[in-house]
């Protein structure tokens, strides 16, 4: 399975993919921030990829230029996810090789994933944290919605033999549908006049089907009583007239 995005391609993993992630995971501005040490050979991720990605939702994330790992991102399911005991939430992950910082890469694949989530496995709410000083991660969890939700001292990093300060997010299904309703809204709201009597677009809504689909309008002000508000400008473009 794979889900794609404007620029990715995020897919499961192979055993052919050791020397790329050995390439970005072998860096120490990587893993440690993250809690995970840098890899320190292409045997040692070959079985971090046969071993550790193997989760139902682990993705290699990949440019779809030459599809070519250069991070990861994955659903921490329960049993899995250290943020949740529940069947109907999960935990997100990532990582990303330095050459591709700053790009958006991140959230876009994260973006995705939560609309993977949400949309086609049903869940409610999706949590993420990221460690004390690792502003790059909070910085991503922002840009996709999530909201601060607790602080924790004196965290287990095992794999690193020492303890941090760990800050915990999450989203539910809710807001993330109202965040992209709102971004929907936005999007086509544009106040105009477009004659000495009628203006458009000053008011915009947006609304959601039962299938997840979202359809916006915007009001239309006339000098009689001929306008029609935003709402029902949106509801006469759904699917059920």
């Amino acid at each position: 399975m794979s889900l794609k995005t404007e620029r990715l391609i995020l897919r499961r993993w192979e055993d052919g993919d050791a020397g790329s992630l050995y390439e970005y995971a072998k860096g120490p501005d990587v893993g440690p921030i993250a809690g995970w040490p840098a890899h320190r050979s292409v045997e040692e991720s070959r079985d971090v990829i046969r071993n550790v990605f193997q989760g139902r939702e682990a993705y290699a994330v990949c440019l779809k230029d030459d599809n070519r790992a250069i991070g990861a991102v994955e659903l921490k399911l329960n049993g899995h996810a250290g943020l949740t005991g529940r069947d109907d939430e999960c935990e997100l992950g990532y990582w990303l090789g330095k050459p591709f910082w700053g790009r958006g890469i991140v959230p876009e694949a994260a973006g995705e994933l939560l609309r993977h989530a949400f949309e086609d496995i049903g869940m409610t709410r999706v949590w993420a944290g990221w460690y004390e000083g690792n502003a790059r991660s909070k910085r991503v969890l922002e840009k996709c919605g999530f909201r601060y939700h607790r602080r924790a001292e004196g965290v287990d990093v095992p794999l690193l033999r020492e303890k941090r300060t760990c800050h915990v997010s999450g989203i539910t299904a809710d807001q993330w549908y109202w965040d992209r309703m709102y971004d929907a809204a936005r999007a086509v709201q544009n106040a105009r006049k477009i004659s000495a009597y009628v203006e458009a677009g000053g008011v915009a809504a947006a609304v959601l089907s039962s299938s997840g689909k979202i359809y916006t309008g915007v009001c239309v002000d006339t000098c009689s009583a001929l306008g029609i508000c935003a709402e029902r400008s949106a509801l006469f473009h759904t699917e059920i007239y």
